[in-house]
């Protein structure tokens, strides 16, 4: 039975990190992909309100996600690092970007009133959804919160976050504790080995 993971702060604000966090690395080298099926993939865009229930991916479909998350990662690890993206990764960002117009015609209904809805076939669903999910990316790294962005430092988690405070820098309790508990067992044993 899976468990689920504690969700890294900036998680519910930042659909990026969501998206890149739904691939970590858990103690013993376990790699949990929370896209690793076209039904999978399909539930974690209607969770996040990316797309409508009822929808079904098709295997092509959760491919072009997880190439967007692999280059997210990438791109957000790097600024973590304060390192240039890799070229790569940057244009798969920069493609999902802009393939498709990100304003919703306005429409009025008279019983309604005005509205925006974009209307799309389903076909553009995931263009749709990787859209939103890029502009958040752009919107955060270039934002007032881009120097929040941080990477989980308990090994060997690798799940992005925004730090609340400066000295945050666990996505979890959980993994604070586990790296406190490393750092307290690596004084012990260097203690042990001087005597």
């Amino acid at each position: 039975m899976k468990v689920p993971l504690p969700p890294a702060p900036g998680n519910s604000e930042h659909p990026c990190l969501a998206l890149a966090n739904s691939i970590v690395t858990l103690p013993g080298g376990q790699r949990v992909d929370e896209l690793n099926s076209p039904e999978n993939a399909t539930a974690w865009l209607v969770a996040h309100e990316l797309a409508p229930e009822g929808t079904g991916l098709l295997a092509y479909c959760q491919l072009q996600l997880t190439d967007l998350r692999g280059h997210l990662r990438e791109v957000l690890e790097s600024h973590t690092k304060g390192v240039a993206p890799d070229a790569k990764s940057l244009k798969g960002i920069n493609r999902a970007l802009i393939a498709v117009p990100s304003a919703a015609p306005l429409r009025y209904d008279p019983s309604e009133g005005f509205s925006r809805v974009p209307s799309h076939p389903m076909t553009q669903l995931v263009d749709h959804a990787m859209a939103k999910i890029t502009e958040d990316a752009a919107s955060l790294l270039t934002g007032p919160d881009a120097h929040r962005l941080a990477q989980c430092a308990s090994t060997p988690c690798d799940r992005f976050l925004l730090r609340t405070h400066s000295r945050r820098q666990w996505c979890s309790e959980r993994c604070g504790a586990r790296q406190r508990a490393n750092r307290a067992y690596a004084r012990k044993h260097d203690k042990a080995s001087v005597e």
